[in-house]
């Protein structure tokens, strides 16, 4: 279809969307003309209709795709569909007539503090690989960074006299960060054991983490990492980056810390996201408070 190009080309480089996003967004263009081509003679932008999008979201809801994934399908044409138009290649919006299914509400899975302050205070060999692998613990919890911004962290992006870390996040926003005392000290360990072992100077894009082969990591291989080391602590279903992220604001959240600092820390654009840890808290007060009231 037409102008899908033009789209891509919008959200890659002038919205700088993330890859990953990108990549979803085109996949899922190019299942709805798929659908439309199939079962519609038309061909021309401006003769899809609203009952022709439901259709398609119909039928993926009866091939049971999941409704947060339908969500993002939907925010994928609405997006497609505001560009056309504010580039006057449509004069009306049909996606306005759409309405998003209803999702389940998750809470946030987390490891609890004894448990990550148990694993991190395990005593880690000067084997590159095992230093390695905890410092990706370590930084990924006491900083609540992403998967990516983690893969990505460069050796210039530590501040080591402003105890601060630079990331950059989605669509290419950075924030500063600050790390403890105790993440420089091992950072610094880290660089250390990679000057010694002359890792530092073979990787040309000075990315901190390296894999065996002195490569710039990948998310499969943190995946497994992060998965090898809560299957120790914890019986939680999941053992993904993205639960010690959970694990970090739910934390700092139960310790006292201020839910705007922590949307600031996480990088989230909106409080909105950061607001689904206070229903963590809330779960421990209730807690408590069976345990501490006398007529609960």
């Amino acid at each position: 279809m037409m102008f899908k190009d033009q789209f891509l080309q919008y959200i890659k480089y002038e919205k700088r969307y993330s890859p990953n996003t990108c990549i979803a967004y085109e996949h899922d263009l190019k299942q709805f003309f798929e659908f439309i081509q199939t079962n519609y003679s038309t061909k021309e932008i401006t003769e899809i209709n609203h009952q022709m999008m439901r259709a398609w979201l119909s039928s993926l809801m009866e091939a049971g795709v999941q409704a947060r994934s339908i969500n993002r399908k939907i925010t994928t044409l609405k997006s497609f569909y505001k560009f056309l138009l504010r580039e006057k290649h449509i004069t009306t919006n049909p996606t306005t007539k759409i309405i998003s299914p209803k999702t389940p509400k998750k809470l946030p899975v987390y490891v609890e503090e004894a448990n990550m302050e148990k694993l991190l205070e395990d005593e880690f060999s000067d084997e590159y690989l095992e230093l390695r692998n905890m410092l990706i613990l370590e930084v990924l919890y006491d900083t609540g960074i992403r998967l990516t911004e983690l893969i990505n962290l460069k050796h210039e992006d530590i501040d080591m006299v402003n105890l601060s870390m630079k990331v950059l996040g989605k669509r290419n926003k950075e924030r500063i960060i600050p790390i403890s005392k105790l993440l420089k000290d091992k950072i610094l360990h880290f660089f250390e054991v990679k000057n010694r072992l002359g890792l530092a100077s073979m990787e040309k894009e000075n990315f901190i983490f390296l894999t065996k082969n002195l490569k710039k990591l990948y998310t499969k291989l943190v995946y497994r990492v992060v998965y090898y080391y809560l299957s120790k602590i914890t019986t939680i279903n999941k053992k993904s980056p993205h639960v010690l992220r959970h694990s970090f604001a739910t934390h700092m959240l139960n310790n006292g810390a201020d839910l705007n600092a922590i949307k600031e820390i996480l990088g989230h654009s909106n409080l909105t996201a950061t607001q689904v840890y206070t229903h963590n808290t809330i779960n421990k007060l209730k807690t408590i408070y069976k345990q501490a009231h006398p007529r609960a």
